[in-house]
């Protein structure tokens, strides 16, 4: 009896697979040509692109690829940044990066973790992705420099203004082991100095010392937070740039002011290219993550998976919109559907609220459609 054999055969361009595990002090490379075959694993020094350049020409050699032959490549966002990810498209390589948060682990109690397996792990996802499986993790959209470049000012504000809050916390808790409560203005050295506690005696020189120094970072960090408003400002009256003047077109609309408007286009609509009004919410981080299995049935809430500050701002603005803007369809929409609820019902209508205020936001910087019954400052 004869026995016939079909051999499968899958014809695809061969090329070079690449998996970056980035480290402080050392890069380790995993390179393959597809799946069930044993990565070839190399480390270099953390940015040497000339030994990387040689690693991948060796990997060619080792793998009986064309010099020419294509390389796609991935690493995870994170210290780095992008600037590895530029350098490898202007090489030829066609690199991704992706999200760290969004790659599959094994659900064990215990699991082994080392540079060597993660490299494997991201070698195997790489290949999967460029064979078909788009979905078996996140790409991040890289922002060109430009964009990158004007993040800058708005994150060091906000870190600034976290630094303030941390100065005048240990100042108020300092005055408060001690039974004080003094306001913290232009005069407070000098009340300071006059204080007394409860026996009448001075201040302990060392605590006053202390509340000095603290007093003196507060300042400065208040000075910084000054020349950057203002130099934000000067650009929003000055600057020609388009993502300049989306935030201009936002703040024509009551409740949103520069702080918000400046974050929501650097951050989330001047490079981004959104195609639907799915894309705005999961971004941001607002979308439903339902839980069904058999007979149960039950909403978790939000993702939390998008950007942080623009979904914080979008929930913050959300209230703002129901103060400035009452008369539009939103305002009325919420207080129709949770204005009757308790002090639950109404935080879960207000991050319902900022996931349909981030959609119409984004549909006036596309289209120029105002938010429907919304007004314009004069």
């Amino acid at each position: 009896m004869n026995k016939t054999t079909r051999r499968v055969e899958y014809t695809t361009q061969p090329g070079l697979y690449l998996a970056f595990e980035l480290g402080k002090g050392k890069w380790k490379l995993g390179f393959s040509t597809g799946l069930g075959q044993n990565p070839r694993m190399r480390a270099i020094d953390a940015g040497d692109l000339a030994g990387l350049q040689e690693e991948i020409s060796q990997a060619k050699r080792r793998f009986h690829l064309a010099e020419a032959a294509p390389v796609k490549s991935c690493y995870e966002a994170g210290r780095d940044g992008f600037w590895l990810h530029r350098y490898l498209l202007k090489t030829g390589v066609e690199n991704l990066v992706v999200d760290s948060s969004s790659i599959q682990v094994n659900r064990r109690a215990k699991r082994a973790k080392s540079d060597r397996l993660d490299v494997g792990k991201l070698l195997t996802m790489l290949i999967r992705y460029h064979s078909g499986e788009e979905k078996v993790w996140s790409v991040v959209q890289v922002p060109s420099v430009a964009a990158e470049d004007m993040r800058h000012l708005h994150r060091q504000l906000s870190t600034l203004k976290v630094a303030r809050t941390e100065h005048i916390n240990r100042i108020e808790g300092l005055l408060a082991s001690q039974g004080l409560n003094l306001p913290i203005n232009a005069d407070f050295l000098d009340a300071l100095l006059a204080a007394r506690l409860w026996d009448g005696s001075p201040l302990p020189p060392g605590l006053r010392a202390r509340a000095e120094r603290e007093y003196a970072g507060l300042q400065y960090v208040q000075q910084q937070i000054k020349e950057l408003e203002a130099e934000r400002d000067e650009l929003i009256e000055t600057s020609g740039e388009p993502s300049v003047g989306q935030v201009r077109q936002l703040m024509k609309l009551g409740g949103i002011g520069p702080n918000s408007a400046w974050l929501f286009v650097m951050e989330f609509f001047a490079w981004r290219q959104f195609r639907n009004r799915r894309e705005v919410g999961g971004l941001a981080g607002l979308t439903p993550t339902p839980y069904q299995s058999g007979e149960e049935s039950r909403e978790q809430g939000i993702s939390k998976a998008g950007n942080r500050p623009v979904r914080a701002m979008a929930i913050e603005i959300a209230w703002c919109w129901l103060r400035y803007q009452p008369g539009s369809e939103l305002a009325r929409w919420f207080y129709e559907t949770f204005g009757h609820g308790g002090k639950r019902m109404r935080k879960v209508g207000i991050v319902a609220l900022a996931r349909k205020l981030l959609v119409a936001l984004w549909r006036y910087l596309e289209t120029g459609e105002i938010p429907a019954g919304a007004q314009l400052k004069p």
